[in-house]
């Protein structure tokens, strides 16, 4: 793995950590409420799947446009890893440090969100009593254990989406033995 492409990675990488700070820190600033609507999930989801996919893209072109399937997963996990690693810290920070009564807001309207969401789909009341149940007993959403899961839960889902990427990306060098 050549040093340009993890450069290239980890740049990607900070870029995407930037710009999902810089959301994280707006919403907190602005407008709390926006980290409990479902489309700004979903957009900055769809916002870490294409910058890693500009990632593993860019690695290739670095590479002379052939890659292997390890070094394009590997362009799009370092970018991932990094991307997300950023917003969570800023997040703990925040919500930990600089202002625990917007957490505590936060994890109410977080709740809150999620019984309106759970009556709007019509799920049953005692699956309805238990998510709550389970939530509430939840002292602090944004803790660095929480912190820490979180980043290893999306890992783990965005590199799913990291191995799909790879094998598509992925190009071998027919000059190559």
């Amino acid at each position: 793995m050549t040093k340009s492409l993890k450069s290239s990675a980890l740049n990607y990488g900070l870029y995407l950590g930037l710009i999902l700070s810089s959301f994280t820190i707006i919403g907190y600033a602005v407008y709390l409420d926006l980290f409990t609507q479902w489309w700004f999930g979903i957009g900055q989801m769809f916002l870490v799947i294409i910058v890693g996919i500009v990632s593993a893209m860019k690695a290739k072109k670095i590479l002379g446009g052939f890659i292997s399937f390890k070094e394009a997963f590997t362009a799009f996990f370092i970018t991932i890893l990094v991307g997300v690693t950023i917003p969570a810290l800023i997040g703990f920070i925040i919500f930990n440090i600089v202002d625990v009564e917007a957490a505590n807001i936060l994890q109410e309207k977080i709740i809150n969100s999620q019984l309106a969401m759970m009556e709007k789909f019509g799920a049953p009341q005692e699956s309805i009593d238990m998510a709550m149940e389970q939530m509430q007993k939840e002292s602090n959403f944004f803790s660095l254990g929480n912190t820490v899961k979180s980043i290893a839960y999306q890992l783990v889902g965005f590199s799913i989406i990291g191995l799909i990427v790879a094998a598509v990306t992925k190009k071998n060098d027919p000059h190559a033995a």
